[in-house]
Protein backbone atom coordinates (compact mmCIF):
# COMPACT_ATOMS: atom_id res chain seq x y z
CA UNK A 1 0.00 0.00 0.00
CA UNK A 2 1.36 3.41 -0.82
CA UNK A 3 0.86 6.54 1.28
CA UNK A 4 0.77 9.66 0.69
CA UNK A 5 1.00 13.02 3.31
CA UNK A 6 0.86 15.54 0.12
CA UNK A 7 -1.25 18.73 0.17
CA UNK A 8 -1.94 21.24 -2.78
CA UNK A 9 0.37 24.64 -2.72
CA UNK A 10 -2.60 26.81 -1.96
CA UNK A 11 -2.65 25.09 1.32
CA UNK A 12 1.18 25.04 1.81
CA UNK A 13 0.47 28.61 2.12
CA UNK A 14 -1.95 28.81 4.25
CA UNK A 15 0.22 26.57 6.34
CA UNK A 16 3.26 29.11 6.16
CA UNK A 17 0.26 31.91 6.97
CA UNK A 18 -0.16 30.49 10.55
CA UNK A 19 3.44 29.76 11.01
CA UNK A 20 3.60 33.46 11.21
CA UNK A 21 0.35 34.36 12.72
CA UNK A 22 1.14 31.86 15.61
CA UNK A 23 4.73 33.73 16.34
CA UNK A 24 3.46 37.15 15.70
CA UNK A 25 0.34 36.97 17.80
CA UNK A 26 -0.31 33.88 19.70
CA UNK A 27 3.17 33.57 21.41
CA UNK A 28 3.03 36.76 22.92
CA UNK A 29 -0.74 36.09 24.29
CA UNK A 30 1.32 33.21 25.50
CA UNK A 31 4.06 35.29 27.33
CA UNK A 32 1.58 37.85 28.66
CA UNK A 33 -1.58 35.96 29.91
CA UNK A 34 0.16 32.51 30.92
CA UNK A 35 -2.43 31.12 33.48
CA UNK A 36 -4.31 28.90 31.37
CA UNK A 37 -7.51 29.40 32.82
CA UNK A 38 -8.01 32.91 30.96
CA UNK A 39 -7.87 31.33 27.98
CA UNK A 40 -11.50 29.87 29.05
CA UNK A 41 -12.72 32.62 31.25
CA UNK A 42 -14.62 34.71 28.44
CA UNK A 43 -15.31 37.43 30.90
CA UNK A 44 -11.90 38.40 30.57
CA UNK A 45 -10.97 41.96 28.99
CA UNK A 46 -8.60 40.26 26.56
CA UNK A 47 -11.06 38.40 24.57
CA UNK A 48 -12.93 41.54 23.48
CA UNK A 49 -10.39 43.39 23.23
CA UNK A 50 -7.32 41.20 21.88
CA UNK A 51 -8.47 37.20 20.94
CA UNK A 52 -11.93 38.07 18.86
CA UNK A 53 -10.13 40.33 16.87
CA UNK A 54 -7.38 38.16 16.15
CA UNK A 55 -10.02 35.47 15.72
CA UNK A 56 -11.34 37.52 13.11
CA UNK A 57 -8.86 37.94 11.05
CA UNK A 58 -8.26 33.67 11.55
CA UNK A 59 -11.64 33.74 9.83
CA UNK A 60 -11.17 35.95 7.19
CA UNK A 61 -8.23 33.41 5.80
CA UNK A 62 -10.83 30.65 5.91
CA UNK A 63 -9.17 28.80 8.97
CA UNK A 64 -11.44 28.64 11.41
CA UNK A 65 -13.16 25.38 13.21
CA UNK A 66 -11.52 23.64 10.40
CA UNK A 67 -12.61 20.15 11.82
CA UNK A 68 -16.06 21.18 11.32
CA UNK A 69 -18.04 20.76 8.03
CA UNK A 70 -19.04 23.67 5.86
CA UNK A 71 -22.30 23.90 7.26
CA UNK A 72 -21.24 24.75 10.39
CA UNK A 73 -18.67 27.18 9.31
CA UNK A 74 -15.78 24.84 9.31
CA UNK A 75 -13.21 23.93 6.32
CA UNK A 76 -14.52 19.84 7.32
CA UNK A 77 -10.06 19.26 6.21
CA UNK A 78 -9.43 15.68 6.76
CA UNK A 79 -7.37 14.60 9.29
CA UNK A 80 -3.87 15.17 7.35
CA UNK A 81 -4.84 19.06 7.11
CA UNK A 82 -5.76 19.02 10.60
CA UNK A 83 -2.46 17.15 11.95
CA UNK A 84 -0.60 19.33 10.13
CA UNK A 85 -2.24 22.50 11.07
CA UNK A 86 -2.08 21.29 14.94
CA UNK A 87 1.80 20.65 14.39
CA UNK A 88 1.53 24.68 14.20
CA UNK A 89 -0.82 25.17 16.77
CA UNK A 90 0.83 23.02 18.68
CA UNK A 91 4.00 25.47 19.76
CA UNK A 92 1.22 27.80 21.59
CA UNK A 93 -1.01 27.69 24.43
CA UNK A 94 -3.39 30.00 22.96
CA UNK A 95 -3.16 29.37 19.29
CA UNK A 96 -6.07 26.45 19.11
CA UNK A 97 -8.55 29.29 20.68
CA UNK A 98 -7.54 31.63 18.10
CA UNK A 99 -8.58 28.92 15.60
CA UNK A 100 -11.73 27.93 17.07
CA UNK A 101 -10.31 24.27 18.00
CA UNK A 102 -9.33 24.88 21.48
CA UNK A 103 -10.21 21.68 23.74
CA UNK A 104 -12.21 20.37 25.14
CA UNK A 105 -14.76 22.75 23.18
CA UNK A 106 -13.58 21.28 19.68
CA UNK A 107 -14.19 18.01 21.02
CA UNK A 108 -17.59 18.51 22.34
CA UNK A 109 -18.88 20.64 19.31
CA UNK A 110 -18.23 17.69 17.01
CA UNK A 111 -20.34 15.38 19.18
CA UNK A 112 -23.21 17.85 19.55
CA UNK A 113 -22.67 18.26 15.64
CA UNK A 114 -23.35 14.69 15.06
CA UNK A 115 -25.84 13.60 17.81
CA UNK A 116 -27.36 17.20 18.60
CA UNK A 117 -30.75 17.35 18.20
CA UNK A 118 -31.73 20.84 16.32
CA UNK A 119 -32.84 22.17 19.80
CA UNK A 120 -29.66 21.34 21.37
CA UNK A 121 -27.35 22.54 18.43
CA UNK A 122 -28.95 26.05 19.29
CA UNK A 123 -28.92 26.08 22.59
CA UNK A 124 -25.22 24.59 23.44
CA UNK A 125 -23.63 24.44 20.13
CA UNK A 126 -24.29 27.68 18.18
CA UNK A 127 -22.68 30.20 21.13
CA UNK A 128 -19.47 27.47 21.19
CA UNK A 129 -18.74 27.98 17.56
CA UNK A 130 -19.34 31.63 18.35
CA UNK A 131 -16.82 31.66 21.43
CA UNK A 132 -19.65 32.82 23.40
CA UNK A 133 -19.66 29.85 25.97
CA UNK A 134 -17.31 27.30 27.32
CA UNK A 135 -18.10 23.56 27.78
CA UNK A 136 -16.55 21.20 30.34
CA UNK A 137 -16.22 17.27 29.54
CA UNK A 138 -17.70 15.66 32.87
CA UNK A 139 -16.64 11.80 32.62
CA UNK A 140 -13.72 10.40 35.00
CA UNK A 141 -14.66 9.53 38.45
CA UNK A 142 -12.05 9.67 41.64
CA UNK A 143 -11.92 6.08 42.53
CA UNK A 144 -12.16 4.48 38.76
CA UNK A 145 -10.01 7.30 36.74
CA UNK A 146 -11.35 6.63 33.13
CA UNK A 147 -12.34 2.89 33.93
CA UNK A 148 -15.89 3.09 32.93
CA UNK A 149 -16.88 -0.33 34.22
CA UNK A 150 -16.23 1.34 37.93
CA UNK A 151 -17.94 4.39 37.66
CA UNK A 152 -21.02 5.35 40.07
CA UNK A 153 -22.25 8.47 38.96
CA UNK A 154 -26.41 7.58 37.89
CA UNK A 155 -29.29 8.82 36.02
CA UNK A 156 -32.28 7.81 37.25
CA UNK A 157 -35.78 8.94 35.23
CA UNK A 158 -38.31 10.33 37.24
CA UNK A 159 -41.02 11.02 35.25
CA UNK A 160 -40.18 13.57 31.83
CA UNK A 161 -36.90 14.53 34.05
CA UNK A 162 -33.69 12.73 34.65
CA UNK A 163 -31.87 12.78 38.13
CA UNK A 164 -27.92 12.67 38.32
CA UNK A 165 -26.16 11.58 41.28
CA UNK A 166 -22.21 10.99 41.45
CA UNK A 167 -18.76 12.44 41.75
CA UNK A 168 -16.91 13.47 38.86
CA UNK A 169 -12.90 14.72 39.07
CA UNK A 170 -10.90 16.52 36.44
CA UNK A 171 -13.37 18.23 35.20
CA UNK A 172 -11.35 20.13 33.73
CA UNK A 173 -12.70 24.16 32.97
CA UNK A 174 -15.96 23.72 34.50
CA UNK A 175 -15.47 26.63 36.86
CA UNK A 176 -15.50 28.69 33.76
CA UNK A 177 -18.02 26.60 31.50
CA UNK A 178 -21.52 27.24 30.80
CA UNK A 179 -22.62 23.55 30.52
CA UNK A 180 -21.36 19.97 30.65
CA UNK A 181 -21.71 17.06 29.06
CA UNK A 182 -21.78 14.76 31.73
CA UNK A 183 -21.52 10.56 31.40
CA UNK A 184 -23.62 8.91 33.84
CA UNK A 185 -24.52 4.98 34.11
CA UNK A 186 -28.75 4.93 32.66
CA UNK A 187 -28.82 1.24 32.99
CA UNK A 188 -26.58 -1.00 35.73
CA UNK A 189 -28.00 -4.18 34.51
CA UNK A 190 -26.20 -4.77 31.45
CA UNK A 191 -22.58 -3.74 30.46
CA UNK A 192 -21.56 -0.56 30.61
CA UNK A 193 -20.83 0.15 26.91
CA UNK A 194 -24.70 -0.52 26.29
CA UNK A 195 -26.02 1.18 29.82
CA UNK A 196 -24.44 4.76 29.85
CA UNK A 197 -25.45 7.76 28.66
CA UNK A 198 -24.46 11.70 27.78
CA UNK A 199 -26.48 14.57 29.44
CA UNK A 200 -26.65 18.25 28.33
CA UNK A 201 -26.04 19.76 32.08
CA UNK A 202 -25.93 23.53 32.19
CA UNK A 203 -23.25 24.25 35.07
CA UNK A 204 -25.93 26.60 37.67
CA UNK A 205 -27.95 23.70 37.80
CA UNK A 206 -29.03 23.02 41.60
CA UNK A 207 -27.07 20.65 43.16
CA UNK A 208 -24.19 20.33 40.49
CA UNK A 209 -21.10 21.34 43.23
CA UNK A 210 -17.34 21.80 42.89
CA UNK A 211 -16.30 20.81 46.01
CA UNK A 212 -12.37 21.65 45.11
CA UNK A 213 -10.46 23.02 42.58
CA UNK A 214 -7.35 20.91 41.40
CA UNK A 215 -4.69 22.07 39.50
CA UNK A 216 -1.34 20.51 38.30
CA UNK A 217 2.25 20.32 39.59
CA UNK A 218 3.24 23.02 41.51
CA UNK A 219 -0.02 25.09 41.40
CA UNK A 220 -0.69 25.96 45.03
CA UNK A 221 -3.58 23.51 46.73
CA UNK A 222 -7.02 24.52 46.29
CA UNK A 223 -6.06 26.81 42.93
CA UNK A 224 -6.65 24.74 39.48
CA UNK A 225 -8.80 24.29 36.80
CA UNK A 226 -9.66 20.29 36.94
CA UNK A 227 -12.18 20.41 39.62
CA UNK A 228 -13.64 17.55 41.43
CA UNK A 229 -17.33 17.87 41.05
CA UNK A 230 -20.57 16.65 42.80
CA UNK A 231 -23.80 16.06 41.22
CA UNK A 232 -26.45 15.62 43.95
CA UNK A 233 -30.42 15.09 43.08
CA UNK A 234 -29.15 17.42 39.50
CA UNK A 235 -32.26 17.79 37.76
CA UNK A 236 -32.42 17.81 33.63
CA UNK A 237 -35.04 17.38 31.14
CA UNK A 238 -35.74 14.35 29.42
CA UNK A 239 -34.16 16.41 26.29
CA UNK A 240 -30.97 16.99 28.22
CA UNK A 241 -29.98 13.31 26.97
CA UNK A 242 -27.44 13.29 24.02
CA UNK A 243 -27.67 10.79 20.89
CA UNK A 244 -29.76 8.35 22.71
CA UNK A 245 -30.18 5.70 26.20
CA UNK A 246 -26.82 4.08 26.17
CA UNK A 247 -24.86 5.54 23.50
CA UNK A 248 -22.08 7.14 25.31
CA UNK A 249 -19.38 5.05 23.98
CA UNK A 250 -20.64 5.57 20.20
CA UNK A 251 -20.57 9.32 21.03
CA UNK A 252 -17.41 9.36 22.99
CA UNK A 253 -15.32 7.71 20.10
CA UNK A 254 -16.56 10.23 17.58
CA UNK A 255 -14.76 12.46 19.69
CA UNK A 256 -11.43 10.24 21.24
CA UNK A 257 -10.49 9.47 18.06
CA UNK A 258 -9.64 13.02 16.13
CA UNK A 259 -8.48 14.28 19.40
CA UNK A 260 -5.79 11.94 20.33
CA UNK A 261 -4.29 12.35 16.59
CA UNK A 262 -4.44 16.27 17.76
CA UNK A 263 -3.11 15.77 21.22
CA UNK A 264 -0.36 14.21 19.09
CA UNK A 265 0.14 16.58 16.47
CA UNK A 266 0.19 19.44 18.99
CA UNK A 267 2.82 17.37 20.36
CA UNK A 268 5.04 17.63 17.47
CA UNK A 269 4.82 21.36 17.63
CA UNK A 270 5.87 21.48 21.11
CA UNK A 271 8.70 19.04 21.26
CA UNK A 272 10.08 20.84 18.03
CA UNK A 273 10.07 24.06 20.07
CA UNK A 274 11.95 22.40 22.93
CA UNK A 275 14.27 20.48 20.18
CA UNK A 276 14.53 24.47 18.81
CA UNK A 277 15.88 25.56 22.27
CA UNK A 278 18.54 22.51 22.48
CA UNK A 279 19.91 23.64 19.02
CA UNK A 280 20.60 27.17 20.27
CA UNK A 281 21.92 25.85 23.51
CA UNK A 282 24.00 24.14 21.70
CA UNK A 283 25.84 26.34 19.64
CA UNK A 284 25.32 29.47 22.26
CA UNK A 285 26.88 27.88 25.27
CA UNK A 286 30.63 27.21 25.62
CA UNK A 287 32.26 25.37 28.24
CA UNK A 288 35.13 22.93 28.64
CA UNK A 289 37.44 24.62 25.97
CA UNK A 290 34.42 25.00 23.35
CA UNK A 291 30.61 25.09 22.47
CA UNK A 292 28.47 22.05 23.34
CA UNK A 293 27.59 21.59 20.21
CA UNK A 294 31.05 20.14 19.82
CA UNK A 295 30.79 17.16 22.39
CA UNK A 296 29.80 13.86 21.22
CA UNK A 297 27.48 13.00 24.04
CA UNK A 298 25.51 16.41 22.90
CA UNK A 299 25.31 15.89 19.68
CA UNK A 300 24.34 12.07 20.38
CA UNK A 301 21.14 13.85 22.40
CA UNK A 302 20.91 16.01 18.94
CA UNK A 303 20.78 13.29 17.35
CA UNK A 304 18.53 10.83 19.00
CA UNK A 305 15.56 13.79 19.31
CA UNK A 306 15.77 14.51 15.74
CA UNK A 307 15.25 10.67 15.05
CA UNK A 308 12.61 10.21 17.18
CA UNK A 309 10.78 14.11 16.47
CA UNK A 310 10.68 12.81 11.94
CA UNK A 311 9.82 8.87 13.32
CA UNK A 312 6.94 10.38 15.56
CA UNK A 313 5.57 13.02 13.10
CA UNK A 314 5.48 10.35 10.15
CA UNK A 315 3.61 8.15 12.31
CA UNK A 316 1.01 10.68 13.35
CA UNK A 317 0.59 11.29 9.64
CA UNK A 318 0.44 7.77 8.94
CA UNK A 319 -2.50 7.79 11.67
CA UNK A 320 -3.92 10.53 10.13
CA UNK A 321 -3.88 9.67 6.60
CA UNK A 322 -5.35 6.08 7.75
CA UNK A 323 -8.44 7.83 9.28
CA UNK A 324 -9.39 10.22 6.20
CA UNK A 325 -9.16 6.49 3.71
CA UNK A 326 -10.99 4.28 6.37
CA UNK A 327 -12.29 5.81 9.12
CA UNK A 328 -11.30 6.14 12.88
CA UNK A 329 -13.08 3.38 14.08
CA UNK A 330 -10.75 1.00 11.64
CA UNK A 331 -8.03 2.93 12.46
CA UNK A 332 -7.87 2.03 16.15
CA UNK A 333 -4.59 0.38 16.15
CA UNK A 334 -2.86 3.23 14.36
CA UNK A 335 -4.27 5.83 16.76
CA UNK A 336 -3.33 3.65 19.81
CA UNK A 337 0.00 3.62 18.40
CA UNK A 338 0.27 7.40 18.04
CA UNK A 339 -1.23 7.60 21.76
CA UNK A 340 1.82 5.15 23.10
CA UNK A 341 3.95 7.33 21.33
CA UNK A 342 3.30 10.98 22.30
CA UNK A 343 4.26 11.18 25.95
CA UNK A 344 7.29 8.67 25.54
CA UNK A 345 8.86 11.31 22.48
CA UNK A 346 7.64 14.62 24.43
CA UNK A 347 9.49 13.23 27.70
CA UNK A 348 12.83 12.20 25.88
CA UNK A 349 13.43 15.48 23.60
CA UNK A 350 12.14 17.56 26.75
CA UNK A 351 14.74 16.07 29.36
CA UNK A 352 17.54 16.07 26.59
CA UNK A 353 16.83 20.19 26.56
CA UNK A 354 16.51 20.09 30.09
CA UNK A 355 20.03 18.78 30.32
CA UNK A 356 21.61 20.98 27.80
CA UNK A 357 20.55 23.38 29.72
CA UNK A 358 21.88 22.64 33.06
CA UNK A 359 20.34 24.80 36.17
CA UNK A 360 18.57 27.40 33.97
CA UNK A 361 16.60 24.14 32.22
CA UNK A 362 15.34 23.31 35.77
CA UNK A 363 14.28 27.12 36.48
CA UNK A 364 11.57 28.65 36.17
CA UNK A 365 12.94 31.10 33.69
CA UNK A 366 12.58 28.79 31.15
CA UNK A 367 9.57 26.57 30.40
CA UNK A 368 10.65 22.90 30.17
CA UNK A 369 9.17 21.95 33.51
CA UNK A 370 5.83 22.76 32.17
CA UNK A 371 6.81 20.96 28.55
CA UNK A 372 7.88 17.52 31.02
CA UNK A 373 4.80 17.95 32.94
CA UNK A 374 2.42 18.11 29.89
CA UNK A 375 4.27 14.77 28.61
CA UNK A 376 3.62 13.14 31.88
CA UNK A 377 0.02 14.40 31.44
CA UNK A 378 -0.55 13.19 28.30
CA UNK A 379 -0.01 9.82 28.99
CA UNK A 380 -3.19 9.15 31.20
CA UNK A 381 -5.50 12.07 29.16
CA UNK A 382 -7.54 10.34 26.36
CA UNK A 383 -6.74 6.85 28.36
CA UNK A 384 -3.60 5.85 30.00
CA UNK A 385 -0.56 4.74 27.97
CA UNK A 386 -1.28 1.00 29.03
CA UNK A 387 -4.81 0.57 28.05
CA UNK A 388 -3.69 1.43 24.39
CA UNK A 389 -1.06 -1.00 24.18
CA UNK A 390 -3.54 -3.64 24.93
CA UNK A 391 -5.36 -2.34 22.00
CA UNK A 392 -2.52 -2.11 19.88
CA UNK A 393 -1.32 -6.14 21.07
CA UNK A 394 -4.72 -7.08 20.30
CA UNK A 395 -4.76 -5.90 16.80
CA UNK A 396 -1.27 -7.46 16.07
CA UNK A 397 -2.37 -10.67 17.56
CA UNK A 398 -5.91 -10.66 15.82
CA UNK A 399 -5.56 -13.65 12.96
CA UNK A 400 -2.54 -14.99 13.75
CA UNK A 401 -1.97 -18.54 13.74
CA UNK A 402 -0.33 -20.96 16.00
CA UNK A 403 2.46 -22.44 14.41
CA UNK A 404 1.67 -26.39 13.42
CA UNK A 405 4.22 -29.05 14.89
CA UNK A 406 6.49 -28.58 17.93
CA UNK A 407 8.80 -26.17 16.24
CA UNK A 408 8.18 -22.42 14.67
CA UNK A 409 7.54 -21.44 11.64
CA UNK A 410 10.49 -19.97 10.66
CA UNK A 411 12.70 -22.31 12.30
CA UNK A 412 15.63 -22.89 9.72
CA UNK A 413 17.16 -26.59 9.74
CA UNK A 414 12.70 -27.30 8.97
CA UNK A 415 13.39 -24.32 6.47
CA UNK A 416 16.55 -25.68 4.84
CA UNK A 417 15.24 -28.89 4.69
CA UNK A 418 12.41 -28.17 2.51
CA UNK A 419 14.88 -25.72 0.55
CA UNK A 420 16.99 -27.88 -0.18
CA UNK A 421 14.24 -31.09 -1.04
CA UNK A 422 13.00 -28.50 -3.58
CA UNK A 423 16.29 -27.54 -5.39
CA UNK A 424 17.80 -31.09 -4.98
CA UNK A 425 19.12 -31.70 -8.47
CA UNK A 426 20.93 -28.50 -8.27
CA UNK A 427 22.53 -29.21 -5.13
CA UNK A 428 23.31 -32.40 -6.35
CA UNK A 429 24.87 -31.08 -9.65
CA UNK A 430 27.29 -28.78 -7.34
CA UNK A 431 28.44 -31.31 -5.20
CA UNK A 432 29.27 -33.38 -8.31
CA UNK A 433 31.44 -30.44 -9.57
CA UNK A 434 33.42 -29.75 -6.35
Amino acid sequence: MAWDFSTEPEFEEKLDWIGAFVRDEAEPLDLAFADGGIIYDKSHPVHDEVVRPLQQKVKAQGLWACHLGPELGGKGYGQVKLALMAEILGRSAWAPSLFGCQAPDSGNAEILAHFGSDAQKERYLEPLLEQRSVSCYSMTEPHAGADPRLFNCRAERDGNDWVINGEKFFSSNMRYADFAIVMAITNPDVPVYQGASMFLVPTDTPGLDILRHTGVGDEPEGTGNHPHVRYENVRVPGDALLGGEGQAFRIAQTRLGGGRLHHAMRTVGAAQRCFDMMLERAVSRHTIGGPLSKKQMVQEAIADSWVQLLQFRLQVLHAAWTCDQVGGSAARAEIAGVKVATPKVYHDVVVRAIQLHGALGVSNEMPFTKHLLMSLSLGLADGPTEVHKLTIAKAALKGVEPAEGLWPTEHLPKRRAEACQRFAHLLEHEVGNR
